[in-house]
């Protein structure tokens, strides 16, 4: 057992407390250049800086977010003030959160397929995001469904990584978002998503367990079985909310501390009809808190808006809590899209 135990299960509860979720504002500087370069916004450490800072200083951001995911650049940074950013958001009453990945590289022998790296190292470095003020870590991995993929070799190679770095993240005093990504890029049914889904998870557990990985000090953050976006027949929002349930209570073990969705290319509203779907319909059915950990579902508004312009920092704030205050609905099953948009069947 872990000598930060009490801490990590506390901290685990305190991100999935009722109503409140997690936002992933990770984002590599590559990634979160290319959607910069994509709005004219320079792809700079200036501008980079200055958009977190708009995401943490937007007014009482806490009512509705545990505690954002930083990526290395961003938990090193200071507000245009010189506060920290990790003061700033302890002052706020959030959990700072650290990205530890490296990234999905080809899996060798494998053709499409990707394993997740970062493990060389890494007990230094969550041991000094720990002194910097992180209590919670981030490691993400990718399962591609297509013709023959994903194969036994590459769902096992992402479990281990996944549990080896959840157990040093434990043995570092980080609660660990364990996030094994099913992709929904293809042209796959939803029973395809779920059959995928259900190893992966079967197979996460595993060796979860082997690596001794403490179920109550962790947050599980999988994607949603959901149709794949070229797939003809796309299914409904209560029934990818009830085969996502569904596949959930099969494999995730009920002492999980809770279960916090990513969006993984979901529009906003659907990412948000979803979650609440399964919260209004299953969540009596449900052992654990269920919510989320959106990036773009959350953010792309506010980024849209923004472009760089500082004149508009308090107008994009106001439209990065509308999404976050949709998302917190959700989690309580309590969710409507605000009035002008589309409703989802």
């Amino acid at each position: 057992m872990s000598a930060y135990a009490q801490e990590l299960k506390a901290t685990a509860q305190a991100m999935v407390a009722t109503g409140k979720g997690v936002l992933a504002m990770d984002e590599s500087n590559g990634t979160c250049n290319k959607r910069f370069e994509k709005l004219g916004i320079p792809a700079t450490e200036e501008y980079r800086q200055a958009y977190r800072q708009l995401i943490l200083t937007a007014p009482n951001l806490s009512d509705y977010i545990s505690g954002p995911i930083l990526y290395d650049e961003t938990i090193r940074q200071s507000t245009t003030d010189g506060v920290p950013f990790v003061k700033f958001i302890q002052d706020a009453g959030m959990i700072p959160g650290i990205k530890v990945d490296t990234g999905a590289k080809d899996l060798a022998g494998r053709p499409n397929e990707k394993v997740t790296e970062g493990l060389d190292g890494l007990r230094e470095r969550i041991a000094e995001y720990y002194q910097m003020g992180a209590r919670f870590a981030k490691w993400r991995a990718v399962i591609t469904i297509a013709d023959g993929i994903p194969s036994r070799g590459c769902i096992e190679a992402n479990a281990h990584g996944l549990a080896r770095y959840a157990a040093l993240c434990q043995e570092g005093g980080l609660v660990p978002i364990v996030e094994p990504e099913v992709l929904i890029d293809g042209d796959h049914t939803l029973e395809r998503s779920f059959a995928v889904t259900d190893e992966t998870l079967h197979a996460v557990f595993n060796a979860l367990y082997s690596q001794g990985v403490a179920y109550d000090q962790m947050i599980l953050k999988p994607s949603m079985v959901i149709s794949g976006k070229d797939c003809p027949t796309q299914a409904s929002v209560d029934e990818v909310a009830e085969a996502t349930v569904t596949c959930l209570l099969k494999n995730v073990p009920a002492t999980v501390a809770g279960i916090a969705f990513l969006s993984g290319g979901q529009s906003m509203e659907r990412s948000s009809a979803h979650l609440n779907a399964m919260n209004a319909k299953f969540g009596n059915q449900c052992p654990w808190p269920v919510t989320f950990s959106y990036a773009r579902a959350i953010q792309q508004p506010a980024l849209n808006h923004w472009s760089g312009d500082s004149s508009r920092v308090s107008e994009a704030q106001q439209k990065l809590l509308t999404r976050a205050k949709c998302n917190s609905d959700a989690s309580k099953g309590v969710y409507s899209e605000p009035a002008g948009e589309p409703a989802l069947v």
